[in-house]
């Protein structure tokens, strides 16, 4: 009996997430799965993590919603991963990993689900917000101020929530300018010795000027990650825009040379600003 209901529910389109945790229970059962499901761990399904999570954000990027329906199917799936091999362990559940996040949010939240005011600002809800998730790192043996900065995070995007939490304890540059003459400075050494420097000098003192760019966008209020997507995404289209140019006339970027595709880039600029 139990096995018909499980089928049963394995293709109920309407029974939601329990239909998709009996799902993957099938398909890590060790006697009757899929050999590849089986076979994995939280190493292995971790990467195929991070790429959906990107996926996710390019179909918010291109605002395709279809495509944004489907790549959150996908993110969940990961989740639904991970709790099943949890389970397998005894270490957690799909069911303690909710309530894990609900209680978090209903102690983040205060002004929404206690007795506090709704009445503050922006600003000071994210001071109270910050003082909630120190006294959590706290709980959590993560007492120091950059404890609790994944390691996983694109540099990028790590280097700006360091500075981030750095700043909120004081550690900051006061002005935007102070960040631009940093990274002045931090481009002259670079310039001035990369002659001279081993290639692993040369790896940090880049390293130094990248870190600081990230700051300079912290201050702009510019999420570095965000804009440098934007940008990839623009160097593409602009670039599609040069072979497409090259091939009206008969030509690819290997017949070419710099001097014409650089003339062809500045027509495809001119083109998109009219």
């Amino acid at each position: 009996m139990a096995e018909t209901r499980n089928d049963a529910l394995i293709h109920d389109r309407d029974a939601g997430i329990e239909r998709l945790l009996e799902i993957m229970r099938r398909l890590r059962d060790p006697q009757t799965g899929c050999p590849w499901d089986i076979e994995q761990d939280f190493d292995s399904i971790a990467p195929y993590t991070i790429e959906e999570a990107y996926e996710v954000a390019d179909a918010i990027e291109r605002r395709d919603w279809p495509e944004l329906e489907g790549e959150l199917g996908d993110l969940l799936l990961q989740t639904v991963y991970h709790t099943a091999m949890g389970e397998e362990d005894g270490r957690f559940s799909f069911q303690t990993v909710v309530r894990n996040i609900s209680d978090k949010m209903v102690a983040r939240h205060p002004h929404v689900f206690g007795d506090e005011s709704r009445d503050k600002s922006a600003e000071q809800q994210t001071a109270d917000w910050e003082k909630i998730k120190a006294a959590e790192r706290a709980g959590k043996s993560q007492g120091r101020t950059l404890d609790g900065v994944a390691v996983g995070l694109p540099a990028l995007l790590r280097a700006y929530k360091l500075q981030k939490r750095a700043a909120r304890v004081g550690f900051d540059w006061p002005q935007v300018d102070d960040v631009i003459a940093k990274i002045t400075e931090e481009a002259t050494e670079l310039v001035e010795a990369r002659e001279t420097l081993t290639q692993a000098e040369v790896t940090e003192e880049y390293g130094d000027l990248m870190f600081v760019m990230a700051n300079l966008g912290r201050h702009l209020g510019v999420e570095p990650e965000a804009a440098l997507r934007a940008a990839n995404a623009k160097f593409i289209r602009r670039f599609n825009g040069v072979e497409e140019r090259l091939a009206a006339r008969g030509k690819s970027p290997s017949d070419s040379d710099l001097a014409e595709m650089d003339a062809l880039w500045e027509d495809v600029k001119r083109a998109e600003r009219s």
